[in-house]
């Protein structure tokens, strides 16, 4: 079985516990010798708790810990070895994190002082502090798009583009604050606007029947349907050089397709 050893000590650990990082080590590397598991390596933290988390970004906040998420990511590891799961989390919160890595790349925990522990042993605690991580996830999924909001509510303001994925007909490169006429799709756009203007009682779905004939795919490359056709349609402003934010309209901002 190949495995990988993890230890940790923060300064109050350290003295209370007395798992020095170099006792952890022999302790590990007895034991996998013991078991006959093939140790492939020993990632450590020196001075960190066991409780800290990145709640920005929702992960374990440990640098050897996220070295060893790196190896899982890339080799077939079967378990990480402890001296005691302690080493790993000291907070339900941190506990399901580490739970929730493992899990996806098949990997348990063998602890030395804990020889009956698994992950994947059902704890009732854990259905509680799952839903708990679930709400938290929410939150900053909701706290994102109100930043990202806030931001775009300024660009727009500030006479510039809001970011998000640029409308069908233009393109947005990456660091910059406007948008750009893409010929190709403008053609498309402009086709669409001529029949719709030539033939007024045509249904969308025959404006999408005409494009096809014609040979006039969508920006992923597929046949126009009527909801692709109404899409373009209800943004006849915006192809005509305006620009929408909530309740910012700005006239100009980028350049006009129709």
């Amino acid at each position: 079985m190949n495995v990988i050893g993890y230890v940790r000590v923060s300064t109050s650990g350290q003295a209370k516990d007395g798992y020095s990082l170099a006792y952890q080590q022999d302790e590990i590397r007895s034991y996998c010798q013991e078991q006959g598991w093939n140790l492939m390596n020993l990632y450590s933290d020196e001075g960190i708790s066991g409780a800290k988390v990145n709640e920005d970004a929702l992960e374990v906040d440990r640098i050897g810990f996220q070295s060893m998420l790196a190896t899982l990511s890339t080799q077939p590891i079967d378990a990480v070895v402890v001296l005691n799961t302690s080493r790993l989390w000291r907070s339900d919160i941190v506990k399901v994190l580490v739970h929730r890595e493992f899990k996806k790349h098949g990997v348990d925990v063998r602890s030395i002082e804990q020889p009956t522990y698994s992950i994947y042993k059902k704890d009732p605690n854990d259905f509680l502090v799952n839903g708990l991580m679930e709400l938290l996830d929410q939150y900053q999924r909701l706290e994102i798009a109100l930043k990202l909001g806030r931001g775009r509510y300024k660009k727009a303001e500030q006479g510039g583009y809001a970011g998000g994925r640029a409308t069908f007909g233009y393109k947005a490169k990456n660091g910059q604050k406007y948008i750009q006429v893409d010929e190709k799709q403008a053609r498309t756009v402009r086709k669409v606007f001529q029949l719709k203007e030539e033939h007024p009682a045509w249904s969308l779905t025959q404006i999408a029947e005409a494009m096809n004939e014609e040979g006039f795919t969508t920006g992923q490359g597929r046949l126009f349907t009527k909801v692709q056709i109404k899409r373009i349609l209800d943004k006849r402003d915006f192809y005509s050089g305006t620009y929408r934010y909530g309740n910012i309209e700005a006239h100009g901002l980028h350049e006009a397709i129709l």
